[in-house]
Order: C-alpha cells, then structure tokens, then sequence
C-alpha cells in the first residue's frame, strides 16, 4: 500500500485525490500526446516481433501494428477511466507487455497462421483463469511496505535503460536467412549524437517552468525534425489508407492447446505481478491512496484487457513503466490527461495515415527521450527508498539483495535459459524478480518472528559516523533549560 496519507484524497471525496485534477483541453490533448509518443515504439516493437515469427509479410504486420494500437487504446481509457470492479482510475498507460514475447514468439515460430491463431487461443483462456484469480493478488498489497515498492520502483527504472540503449545503439546482430549476422549500423555515431541531442534538449527545456511539463513531448518532436534536416529520419504516407475498421479474427478462429495455455498462464502471473508494482509505482509518484481494492480493480481490467485482444488480433495488455516515469518528470498526475492519450491510441489503430506520422519518429530520438524518462522511474524509486529506516533492522539487505537478482536478466542476457521454462519466464523479468525476492526477504526480516534485532544488520557493521562536539552538546539539555546547540 502507498505510504502516502490518505489527506491527498478519501474515498468520500474522491475529487481531492491529485490523480483526479483536470486540465483545460489543450493542456490535456497535448500531455495526452506526450504520454503517446513516449510509449509508441514499444507498442509498435511487440507485434512487428510476434508477426515475423508467424512468416507475416509487410501488409499483414502493419494490420497487427494497427490493432496493438487500437487495443492498447481502449485498455488505457478502461485503466484510467475505470468502470464498477474495472480499472485503477490511476494514470497508468496500457500496452502490449514485452513479458509475453519470448513465449509467444515460441509458440508461433515455424507454425505461420496457425501458430498465431493457438497464441490467440491461449491468451484468451490463460486471461480469463488469470482474471478470476484477481482477488488472492490483490490481497498481497500489504506485503509491499516501502522497503519492496522502492527496491521494486529502483528496478523498474534501471531495467528499462538497455531498451533505451537498445534502440539508440540498434541491435549488435540480426537474422537473415536464418543465420546471424554482425549489424553494420550498430552503434552508429550519428545516432549517438542524435540521442544525446534529444536528451540535452530535454535538459535545456527543463530548465525553463513554461516548457519544463513538456519537455518530452517537444524533444521527441525537435530530435524528430533534425533527424529530417540530417536524413536520419525519412516520413512517406505512401499507400496508407486514412482508415482501418478492427477486423475480429482476421486469421481464423482461436485453437486451444493444452500446452500453450499452461505457458501463457504462467506469463499471465508474471504480468499481473508487474502490473501490481505498477500500480503502486505510479501510487508512489502521484501520491494517493492504492488499497487492494484498487489494485484489484487495476488488475481485472488488465486481464480483460489481455482477454479481448486476440478478438481484435493482438496480444496480452499491461501497464508500461515507462508512463510512470513520464509521471514523475512532467508532474503531470490526471488520470484524464492518460485517457485521452488512450484515445489517440485507439484513433492511430484505425488510422494507418495517422499512425504512419507517428511512427517517423527515430528509434535514437526514443531512447534520448527513455534515459530521461526511464531514469525518472528509477530516481522515484530511489527517493522512496530514502524514506526507509535502515537502523537496527535487515532492510539494507533487503534492498541489496531484490536489487541484484532484479538487474541479473539486464546485465547478463539469457542468466537462467538453462532452468525449467516455467522458472525462466519469471526470473527473466527482472520486475518479476525483484517483486518476489522484495516481499520474500521482507516477510522473513520483518515480518517473521521478532524481526528487528540490534546488532544484526550490515548497517551495524558499518564504520562509525563522526560526531562533531557542536552537535553532542545539543543532546545536553535538561527541562529547565533552554534549547542550546553549544557545549
């Protein structure tokens, strides 16, 4: 549960509640975008790699780049706007969830539409089992005091950085005809410098209080216009219809296989649990209440969500971290403002010509924008963190220890490809990681037996802080006598 007071807003008067404030509409329609384009390459990234896996050609993967809009649109107004038992009503930005690539990729490879069609099947009943197994994932709130939000906040952050540096740098090797070649473009110089431009031009905007709230949004379009002017960056509306209507089923009807559904359900848990964190990270930095009611809510709309998408031809929804740092820069905490980024989405999906403007923006000019807005994440993370009581308890170890085995998956690639599946697709996510080994630690250190012992911490075994005499003679005082802060 958020360590927030309740004061910010109360259940009698949720109007209060910061997440609830609501701007004028052009401040909204231009936040709103700001969260849209902070996010499209990562919606765009999960079906152009699930679609090449199923042998789809050019026509076919821009249909599902279209339809991951479309549903990643009406997932975030479900979020944001909410209904009775659906929806967070917290500014939390949907898409489709990079947990599930690997799995879905595994599924579909070498099958064609086929493949693709058994991955739709599994997501369907593997979202339906996940949604009604809601209520036990939400009672678990109250094993994430800020020793676990924080250390699972830090990790969302620090994770987050090599998909940035990933689409600055590009990848170091592709596929081509099933061999692996070394990328020529890998770390081109000129992208380089184009992310730093993106990035600095970040910092100078905000600096200035009148741009500060839209810093991002204006480096993603001034590092887009230089990528022109430089030839880093090409806009062609070419043989793009202006609009697209959602085609259900597409191609052909769901197959339900046993062993697909058992895959996609363990993925679905790995989802839901990094919703959770989620949910309580950007409860963290709007500073509002999340009881587990809240969280439940937030986590049915998820698995709906992820439910209907194979309808509309595409992939399992959840929230992306990366809002939650674009939160936290711009201080932009409406849950309005992320709607009517939900709605933009949903008008891309069915506009090819409108998505296709979008999709000019360069990779690099993304990942200039991710360092800042993935270093926020991380940042807000560290600064719950600092709330933290390290003294004459194991809460250090507690940090340490979630931190390393959720950075594993980051700094060394494929760390458990060698155990089971089942356990893989969970420690490979480090937000996963992190959640489990967070709450573990935290019940066995403060939670089981006495909990806090003197003496038994790394902090006990740390050099003594030096104490000036100014500040020991402050601690002389007696109750006839004056407040003094000298010997």
């Amino acid at each position: 549960m958020s360590s927030h007071p309740k004061a910010a807003g109360t259940a009698d008067h949720p109007a209060r509640r910061p997440e609830d404030a609501r701007l004028p509409l052009p401040a909204t329609l231009g936040y709103g975008m700001q969260h849209v384009l902070s996010m499209f390459g990562g919606v765009i990234a999960v079906p152009i790699i699930i679609g090449g896996a199923a042998g789809l050609k050019g026509a076919d993967i821009a249909f599902l780049i279209s339809c991951a809009l479309f549903v990643s649109g009406l997932a975030t107004v479900l979020q944001t706007l909410g209904v009775p038992y659906l929806g967070a009503r917290l500014p939390l930005v949907q898409g489709i969830s990079f947990a599930s690539v690997s799995t879905l990729v595994a599924i579909v490879g070498g099958h064609g539409q086929e493949g693709l069609r058994t991955a739709y099947g599994a997501i369907i009943v593997a979202g339906l089992i996940a949604f009604f197994i809601v209520p036990f994932f939400a009672s678990i709130v109250r094993f994430f005091p800020p020793v676990v939000t924080g250390s699972i906040i830090t990790v969302i952050g620090l994770s987050l950085l090599p998909v940035a540096g990933k689409w600055i740098s590009g990848q170091p090797t592709f596929f081509v005809k099933g061999q692996v070649v070394a990328n020529p473009a890998f770390g081109d110089p000129a992208s380089i410098a184009l992310a730093m431009f993106t990035v600095l031009v970040v910092l100078i905007l905000s600096k200035f209080r009148m741009f500060a709230r839209m810093a991002i949004l204006l480096s993603l379009v001034i590092g887009t216009l230089a990528a022109l002017m430089t030839g880093q960056a090409k806009f062609s509306l070419a043989n793009q219809s202006i609009v697209a209507l959602p085609q259900p089923f597409k191609f052909g009807m769901p197959i339900f296989a046993i062993g697909a559904i058992v895959s996609m359900l363990i993925v679905m848990l790995v989802i839901m649990v990094e919703t959770t964190a989620d949910i309580l990270a950007v409860a963290e930095v709007v500073g509002t209440d999340v009881p587990s009611k809240r969280v439940a809510d937030g986590l049915r709309a998820d698995m709906l969500s992820s439910t209907v998408a194979p309808i509309f031809n595409s992939f399992s929804a959840t929230a992306f971290a990366q809002n939650v740092g674009l939160v936290a820069l711009s201080g932009i905490k409406s849950r309005f403002v992320v709607a009517a980024g939900g709605g933009m989405l949903m008008l891309f999906g069915l506009s090819p010509v409108l998505a296709a403007v979008v999709n000019v923006i360069p990779l690099p000019v993304l990942g200039g924008a991710g360092i800042a807005l993935f270093g926020s994440v991380a940042a807000s993370g560290i600064r719950t963190l600092s709330k933290v009581s390290y003294v004459a308890n194991n809460n250090l170890i507690i940090v340490a220890v979630s931190l390393s085995m959720g950075l594993l998956p980051s700094v060394v690639t494929n760390f458990w490809h060698q155990f089971p599946s089942w356990f893989s697709v969970v420690a490979d996510s480090g937000i996963s990681a992190c959640a489990v080994v967070a709450v573990l630690t935290n019940i066995w250190f403060n939670m089981l037996g006495a909990g806090r012992h003197e003496g038994s911490t790394l902090v006990s075994h740390s050099p003594a802080r030096d104490i000036d005499h100014e500040r020991l003679g402050s601690l002389d005082q007696r109750e006839d006598r004056p407040l003094s802060t000298t010997p």
